[in-house]
């Protein structure tokens, strides 16, 4: 299978990407979409006519966005909904309340290099928000995707899942000592994982799901880390906002990747499958695609929510 290409690549925005593409009718969940890459992802999507949601735990913030928004595209059906992905109670009351057929959900949410924490149900915090949070999520917009019958699942990893495979006897680091990027690491691969799994898993209802590596962007995704991420990116890799959001509208929108799944993105374009650490911010870790590895975070995942009853 090669490796898929599109005419964009790091420079691209993501304007440029979804330049007419016409989603009139479609309609869009963005996680994290108050600022940074999910607000310009929310833009780029409600530019092409689409229903926008925005899925976010500050709805100040989100109305805030929403407002920009319209104003700037001319878009009226852009909407806000309460979600905090590390309170179950709340991710249930966002898939309950969602009625209709939904197209594209963008998985965009997360934190990075976190201090040591944990939810109720006894969670590692990055593992609950970068990933639990966003399966309990579209698994339970399973119905809303299958309906649509070509439905998108996009998830923003990181070039970061190389720093740690999922330890699936560890993921809470209780017997581990906790390291915040190690743990940022696993709950990115878990990422790429997942959307190996739903591919699979949901070939029959023609959902597919991609994930994707943005580029290194200061946003306040950074705010663990003295607003500049891992510091060990040169300058002239560090993306703007709308560059930052290009793979991920790319990955919603564009015609070439209509009935594409399971695979990991860069710049626009799919990576290699590597064996070592790149030392670029290409590459996703061959256990990070692993279809085996996919299955077992699956069950996984679902024990985790088994066992708080939920």
């Amino acid at each position: 299978m090669s490796a898929l290409t599109t005419p964009f690549g790091f420079s691209s925005t993501a304007t440029e990407v979804a330049q007419g593409i016409d989603l009139t009718g479609r309609r869009a969940v963005v996680t994290g979409a108050c600022s940074g890459l999910g607000a310009a992802t929310a833009h780029a999507l409600a530019g092409t006519g689409a229903e926008v949601t925005l899925a976010v735990r500050d709805m100040t913030a989100g109305e805030r966005v929403a407002k920009d928004i319209t104003g700037s595209t001319g878009n009226q059906e852009v909407r806000v909904a309460h979600l905090d992905l590390t309170d179950p109670a709340s991710v249930t009351a966002f898939t309950t309340a969602w009625e209709g057929p939904l197209h594209v959900l963008v998985n965009n949410a997360g934190v990075m290099a976190c201090p040591e924490k944990y939810t109720e149900q006894g969670w590692e915090w990055q593992f609950a928000t970068n990933h639990l949070g966003h399966f309990a999520l579209t698994t339970g917009l399973h119905g809303a995707l299958a309906a649509d019958g070509a439905a998108r699942v996009v998830v923003v990893s990181s070039t970061g899942h190389q720093q740690s495979p999922v330890v699936f006897d560890d993921v809470n680091f209780a017997f581990r000592p906790y390291d915040p990027w190690l743990a940022y690491g696993q709950s990115k691969t878990a990422g790429v994982l997942f959307a190996v799994e739903a591919t699979r898993r949901w070939a029959g209802d023609n959902i597919t799901a991609n994930a994707l590596m943005p580029g290194a962007i200061y946003t306040d995704l950074q705010r663990h880390t003295g607003g500049r991420g891992s510091g060990r990116v040169p300058a002239h890799l560090i993306k703007t906002v709308e560059q930052g959001a290009a793979t991920s509208v790319l990955l919603a929108t564009s015609p070439l990747l209509e009935g594409v799944g399971g695979r990991y993105f860069v710049d626009c374009n799919e990576t290699e499958v590597i064996d070592r650490r790149s030392g670029t911010l290409h590459g996703v870790a061959r256990y990070a695609v692993d279809p085996d590895n996919a299955r077992r975070l699956w069950t996984l995942s679902e024990q985790l929510r088994s066992r708080s009853g939920l």
